[in-house]
């Protein structure tokens, strides 16, 4: 059994419980947070070893066999997404000693316990204990949403958390259904008991009620509205961490347990999933173009995105499954970085309204260009890291006899890389507006101009963004390893039977 599976999860919830433990003692905080994530981040290293030939490596808790034991599993996805959620995780503890938001009591701590959250999504085995990882960082994530206690941010919390219990509902009643059915929650047992299973019709009604699920949490269309009144009212840094890996869970939930349970049913699927992926592109798009906060127009792209990758798990072909894995990762660092930097001005300038920016390009080129180069990627243009990844999708799309979706997909990355230029204008570009904000508002809280940083914040923000730029660019310019790494993953997905045999120990 990998003993790295463990370490893996007890570090982020050592360190939020530790940071939790310490309310009154500020400078110890963040240190905790730093030295949690850089624990995660080393063991994710060591686990992705393991697992980077292609094995599966299994943790069981508890005296029980399989598969009544509690079972941890890392796969090649599972691993790259625990490696790329330690990156995430340590980005932001560093960027927090920028974010003077970050020092509000209690965010350490539930940061780390939503961090353990999301690990425990990504390596286990057993349905219930998903739904378990879903509400230890539904739970944490709200905390982080309304902790600085301001109006605006109770409103988009109270959407957030209404929502998303809306789909642990249904997550539970499909878990309800399943065990009711089958007798057990064990995910590679059910993959064996339900190809066996004589009762059709409630198995596809089980299968829709996880979907809906996952799909809600992931932020597809049509209930996504959740996510752009939520996610920009926090603390820049909160809303870092939360466009890389909360809706990425529910996108990995989709990826893990549909075409694993229910693959005798994937085309009942596939024949709503993919216009569901074209309306989440298309509307995501239009919803940025049309924003004037900086952080909620990241957020409809956020939207945008989700639909790219699940078009890829929707069309199910080795090559697209692998482009929408390239994705995920592609997306989880530009969309981390992006949101980075728009707390990096909103920091300058006192307001993330477009409207009272400008001029930044004379003030601090070096920014201009970092923001450009993630902008760019995230509108596909080559040959950066969001090029290699929509090119795989929509190639994939055409093969797989979907043209109306590659052009649906042509489609949003034209009007992405439209919106990313106008938000370069507007901040970099223009003249600076005339007369800036003289008073916060509920629809504008970020308007009040804020003091000069001290350097050592300056030097955390900027090293923090400069890291991230430089991952994106390596994956842009050295495509071929994460793409290998990539199609082997599409592989397990496509054929679980290695998985199924190192969790139960019988061949299916």
């Amino acid at each position: 059994m990998s003993f790295w599976i463990p370490i893996v999860l007890l570090s982020p919830l050592i360190a939020g419980l530790l940071a939790l433990a310490l309310p009154n003692r500020l400078a110890v905080r963040p240190i905790i947070g730093l030295v949690g994530s850089l624990a995660l981040l080393i063991s994710a290293i060591g686990l992705f070893k393991e697992t980077i030939d292609g094995s599966i490596a299994v943790y069981h808790f508890g005296a029980w066999p399989p598969p009544f034991a509690i079972s941890y599993v890392a796969d090649t996805l599972s691993s790259l997404m625990i490696l790329v959620s330690a990156i995430v995780s340590l980005g932001t503890a560093i960027f927090a000693f920028h974010d003077k938001g970050a020092s509000t009591r209690g965010y350490h701590g539930f940061v780390h316990i939503m961090v353990f959250g999301v690990c425990a999504a990504f390596l286990t085995a057993d349905l219930f204990h998903l739904f378990v990882a879903f509400e230890i960082l539904l739970i944490a994530s709200f905390a982080l949403v309304v902790l600085d206690g301001k109006r605006d941010q109770y409103e988009g919390g109270l959407k957030y958390v209404a929502l998303n219990l809306f789909a642990s509902l249904l997550f539970l009643s499909g878990v309800g259904l399943l065990y009711g059915m089958l007798g057990s929650l064990n995910m590679a047992d059910l993959a064996l008991l339900a190809a066996a299973s004589d009762e059709p019709a409630k198995l596809s009604l089980a299968g829709a009620l996880l979907c809906a699920a996952f799909s809600i949490k992931a932020g597809l269309f049509p209930l996504y509205f959740w996510l752009p009144a939520s996610y920009h009212v926090p603390s820049s840094t909160v809303s870092a961490i939360f466009a890389g890996l909360l809706t990425k869970v529910g996108v990995y939930a989709l990826f893990r347990v549909i075409p694993l349970i229910f693959a005798a049913d994937w085309s009942y699927f596939q024949a709503w999933l993919i216009p569901v992926a074209n309306f989440t592109m298309v509307l995501g798009v239009f919803g940025a173009v049309t924003q004037k906060n900086l952080r909620r127009l990241l957020s409809f792209h956020i939207i945008s995105q989700i639909g790219y990758i699940i078009l890829g798990l929707a069309l199910f072909t080795p090559l697209a499954l692998a482009g929408a894995v390239l994705y995920l990762i592609h997306n989880i660092i530009v969309k981390t970085n992006l949101f980075f930097i728009a707390g990096y001005i909103e920091r300058l300038r006192g307001t993330g309204n477009l409207k009272y920016l400008g001029g930044l390009y004379k003030e601090r080129p070096g920014l201009a260009l970092l923001f450009l180069l993630s902008a760019l990627s995230l509108g596909g243009l080559p040959p950066l890291s969001g090029f290699w990844a929509k090119y795989m999708v929509v190639r994939a799309a055409l093969e797989a006899g979907a043209p109306i979706s590659a052009g649906v997909a042509l489609f949003t990355g034209f009007f992405t890389l439209f919106c990313m230029m106008k938000v370069w204008t507007e901040v970099f570009w223009k003249n600076p507006p005339e007369t800036a904000p003289q008073s916060a508002t509920a629809s504008e809280p970020e308007s009040l101009p804020t003091p000069a940083m001290p350097k050592g914040r300056v030097f955390a923000a900027v090293f923090t963004i400069v890291a991230f730029n430089l991952v994106a660019l390596g994956i842009g310019f050295f495509p071929e390893p994460l793409i290998a790494l990539a199609e082997q993953a599409a592989g397990q997905l496509i054929d679980p039977s290695d998985y199924i045999r190192q969790v139960l120990g019988t061949l299916p």
